[in-house]
Formats: C-alpha cells, sequence, structure tokens
C-alpha cells in the first residue's frame, strides 16, 4: 500500500535528513522521484511552493507530496480524504524522529557540552550540512527550473544571479526578493 511506503520513505528521510529543508531535498528527490511517484518537474514545482509558504521546507514538501502521491500512485485514492491522509502521515512521520532525537541528544550534549568528542561530532558534521545544501542547490539547477531554450536558460540565471547578489550583498530582504522575481518572471515568461 502507497501510504507504508510513504512512511517508509519519510522515517529514512526523518532519520537521516542532517542540515535542515534544503539539505534533505536531495534525500526527498531520490526516495520520491526515484520512486516513480512524481515527476522532476512536480517536484520542482513543490520545492518552489514549499519555499513560498510560511514554515519549514521540509515539513511542507511533506505535507503536499503526501497529498499528491497516493492519488498519483492510484486513481482509486483521487478523493480530497486520501490526499489528506497522506498528508498527515507524511508530516508526522518527518517530524517525529527529529522531534524525539532532538528531545534527546538536548539532555545529552547539555550535558557534555565541554567535552572534546562533542565539539568534534559537531566540528564534522558542519561541512556535512553545507555539502548537503551546495548539493541541493546543484539539484535544482535543472531545466526545469532554467528552462530548455537560449532565452529561458539565460533569463533564469540572470534572475538566480540577481536575486542572489541581492540577499547577499545587500540589505533587501528575501520576501521581497523572491516577490520581484515574481514580478519579472510573469513579464518575461
Amino acid at each position: 500500500m502507497i501510504y507504508l511506503k510513504l512512511i517508509w520513505s519519510y522515517l529514512k528521510i526523518g532519520l537521516f535528513g542532517f542540515g535542515g529543508g534544503y539539505a534533505m531535498l536531495a534525500l526527498i528527490e531520490r526516495e520520491i522521484v526515484g520512486q516513480g511517484w512524481i515527476t522532476r518537474q512536480m517536484f520542482t514545482d513543490i520545492v518552489a511552493i514549499s519555499q513560498m509558504t510560511p514554515g519549514p521546507i521540509g515539513i511542507n514538501s511533506a505535507t503536499y507530496i503526501g497529498y499528491v502521491v497516493p492519488r498519483n500512485f492510484d486513481p482509486a485514492f483521487g478523493d480530497v480524504i486520501w490526499g489528506i491522509l497522506g498528508s498527515i502521515i507524511c508530516t508526522l512521520v518527518v517530524v517525529i524522529p527529529s522531534y524525539l532525537m532532538v528531545i534527546y541528544t538536548s539532555h545529552f550534549i547539555s550535558r557534555h557540552k565541554d567535552s572534546d568528542a562533542i565539539k568534534g561530532i559537531f566540528a564534522g558534521i558542519r561541512p556535512v550540512a553545507v555539502g548537503l545544501i551546495a548539493s541541493a542547490a546543484l539539484l535544482l539547477m535543472n531545466h526545469e527550473n532554467f528552462g530548455t531554450d537560449t532565452r529561458h536558460i539565460i533569463s533564469g540565471i540572470a534572475i538566480c544571479a540577481t536575486s542572489f547578489c541581492l540577499v547577499y550583498f545587500t540589505k533587501i530582504h528575501p520576501i521581497f526578493v523572491i516577490i520581484l522575481a515574481g514580478i519579472v518572471g510573469l513579464f518575461i515568461y
């Protein structure tokens, strides 16, 4: 049954999705798109929607994927109630492992925060988180986001580079950059 498969996939994502939502994207893509439950185009759209809605991207994408996958898997699950059930299942399964690990490890870490072993573990985990986020950036640099014809590729790269520069080098708020990019996209595409 699709719900058991979703539980298994999101249990792995919840247990091993270190570094936050963006770092989880490669794992989500492998588990969900790799299974053939959604297309790469749909995954890219889900990431875009998850970025624009309030809340963490990993949880937002789990909720949305849980809603659409049962219907894509079997048309018999096309009713809204099956999508809501999938959303609830995926959201809970991706959150609960992290929640339990934080509860357990926060007590342990607070007791041993000055330990060289704990400091060494965090020193090793930080670069991995950066690498996973960089992997997510590369994962999203695909034809679904940048198009296939030269005009769309150049426009996409220009929007990407301008957005990066505005956020990184100025004090412009990222929400304003998202709205501005949406307006530019409306006129270009």
